[in-house]
């Protein structure tokens, strides 16, 4: 699955007249490796398809002979090969067993979010300074209101 294209508003000044307020649960911490089952995923829950039409031999091959394990044993998967057409033949993979994706899944672990406030945008932070994780959301929604408040005041000075 491809990430979608961010639709940024190009900045009217530099990276070091910014400030950037962050709630952030990173992958490292924040989350762990997941079972299809855990994740409710489509593919496990309902099964999926493969097109052999178009594959490389080597996935195609591995396809085929792909095995996950059960109880602590390694199974095949459970497929049929359909052929629906000249040149259309599916490999359908029945639901209950994880899909090829299982090593990507995750699920969040409970632990609360990081409150950060850091100097500089999405371009980068060009002055280098250290950012400040708070300790409490309530002190991270504090100094963004007051950074809001310092923002209308300046903008009102002209």
């Amino acid at each position: 699955m491809q990430p979608r294209p961010m639709n940024r508003v190009e900045p009217a000044m530099p990276p070091e007249a910014y400030k950037t307020f962050a709630i952030v649960a990173p992958v490292s911490t924040h989350w762990r490796p997941a079972t299809c089952a855990e994740v409710d995923c489509p593919d496990y829950r309902n099964g999926w398809r493969v097109r052999v039409e178009g594959l490389p031999p080597q996935m195609l091959h591995d396809a085929r002979t792909a095995r996950h394990q059960v109880n602590g044993r390694w199974v095949p998967y459970r497929y049929v090969e359909q052929r629906v057409a000249d040149g259309e033949t599916w490999l359908m993979f029945e639901g209950g067993q994880p899909c090829f994706r299982a090593a990507t899944h995750r699920t969040r672990i409970d632990r609360p979010e990081l409150y950060v406030v850091r100097d500089g945008d999405h371009r980068g932070n060009p002055r280098g300074t250290k950012a400040r994780q708070h300790q409490r959301p309530q002190f991270w929604t504090e100094q963004f209101a007051e950074h809001q408040q310092a923002l209308a005041d300046a903008h009102q000075k002209g």
